[in-house]
């Protein structure tokens, strides 16, 4: 499998890991909200996968999850939750990462 699937794939279940709690909360634009989440994790998972740095995979994980989250996290001032995902989404995929 090349990467450019395992980043799909990574993406879309990091993107659906962020909106699942999200069903249970109320939003002003709940579909809006969900879409924008949804979004941000598909980058972190395929970005992970497409990306090549000259550092290890679990370290340029962790810096491209923190990196993507950081602006959702300021916007929506929600810090620990979205950079956390970010982080351990980011490691995740990062471990994942050939």
């Amino acid at each position: 499998m090349n990467n450019l699937i395992k980043g799909l794939i990574a993406g879309t279940l990091l993107g659906i890991v962020s909106i699942i709690p999200m069903l249970s909360m109320r939003f002003e634009d709940k579909t809006k909200a969900m879409t924008a989440s949804f979004i941000s994790r598909f980058a972190i998972g395929f970005l992970i996968f497409n990306t090549e740095l000259p550092i290890a995979n679990w370290l340029k994980g962790a810096i491209i999850g923190l990196v993507l989250s950081l602006p959702d996290a300021i916007i929506t001032k929600k810090y620990a939750p979205i950079l956390g995902l970010g982080l351990v989404g980011g490691l995740l995929c990062g471990l994942f990462a050939n």
